[in-house]
């Protein structure tokens, strides 16, 4: 069976904003043979697209680092403005395990491309998640916080030096976190008010670091050309905790504020388990095997 490795770089552009620098990254990623580029998200608001590639791990190697090139060519973070946070022209690089591979074939990956980013990019990188060095640097919020603007002050402090790249970030690329994960779910909930204030506060109770659950990273971010407040996560263990777990906890917290949901959407690609999860869940199906009742499982290597 061949190895396959999806990569899930994100850019700190967007099309709405820069439709030449976006078509760009594209072009670079369909460019290079052995992977294929399944899926682009692109969010003015956040001022952020985000590239799903699968491929073998030789491909997904040279398009990670052709990619991270031509952001940094095009991409100047000192103009770069958006509701996201963020750090570099590539922000952040994972390589997920997807078919005969595992998470330490992934981490050496990561560490072979972050390698070659500051060799001949001079972009440092932080090595995140499961390629974590130490442990504070698994949470890319801990790697990212301080953002573009304050990381030149943040490397110098005797804890934040990057794991490949001297203490200093790219003048105008600034730096990027690398490294291997399993899958994550992007989801976002968007509410009928225009005060981000809410937003923040639900957000708040949900993530893990303040106290909320433990496998969600979220924040509030306002979608500016829709007059409404979202709740931005990012499900890290979609087992550990449920889509739905999020979608009730913040409907419940919304209703506090006299508003409700009036959407969601996913970014990217998913996982099916996540979604088929939430049907389970929603119908109240007894004793369900996904495995074995859902066709498309069973269609699977199918000729």
């Amino acid at each position: 069976m061949a190895k396959l490795i999806e990569c899930i770089p994100n850019f700190s552009v967007s099309k709405e904003k820069d439709e030449k620098v976006f078509q760009g990254l594209v072009d670079v990623a369909n460019s290079i043979p052995g992977c294929k580029l399944f899926d682009v998200q692109s969010d003015g608001n956040h001022n952020r697209c985000v590239f799903t590639l699968v491929g073998s791990p030789e491909a997904i190697e040279e398009v990670a680092f052709c990619l991270a090139k031509k952001a940094m060519e095009t991409i100047d973070m000192t103009k770069h403005q958006g509701q996201h946070p963020r750090m570099g022209a590539v922000d952040v690089i994972p390589f997920v395990p997807t078919m005969d591979m595992d998470v330490k074939e992934c981490v050496d990956l990561s560490k072979r491309v972050a390698e070659r980013i500051w060799n001949e990019l001079q972009i440092p990188s932080f090595l995140y998640e499961d390629s974590a060095t130490v442990p504070e640097r698994r949470n890319l919020a801990k790697c990212r916080k301080g953002q573009f603007e304050g990381m030149t002050e943040k490397l110098l402090l005797p804890e934040w030096k990057p794991d490949y790249g001297e203490r200093r970030i790219h003048p105008t690329a600034g730096i990027v976190a690398i490294g291997a994960r399993m899958p994550l779910v992007a989801f976002n909930i968007n509410l009928n008010t225009a005060d981000l204030e809410i937003a923040n506060k639900i957000a708040k109770a949900i993530r893990g670091s303040s106290g909320g659950f433990k496998y969600c990273k979220a924040i509030g971010v306002m979608l500016e050309e829709r007059e409404i407040a979202q709740v931005s996560m990012n499900m890290v263990n979609y087992e550990g905790t449920p889509l739905f777990y999020a979608f009730e906890m913040v409907r419940a917290l919304a209703r506090r504020y006299g508003i409700e949901i009036i959407g969601t959407e996913i970014v990217g690609l998913t996982p099916a388990k996540a979604l088929i999860d939430c049907a389970e869940y929603y119908l109240k199906i007894e004793n369900f095997d996904c495995r074995k009742q859902v066709m498309e499982y069973h269609l699977i290597g199918m000729e």
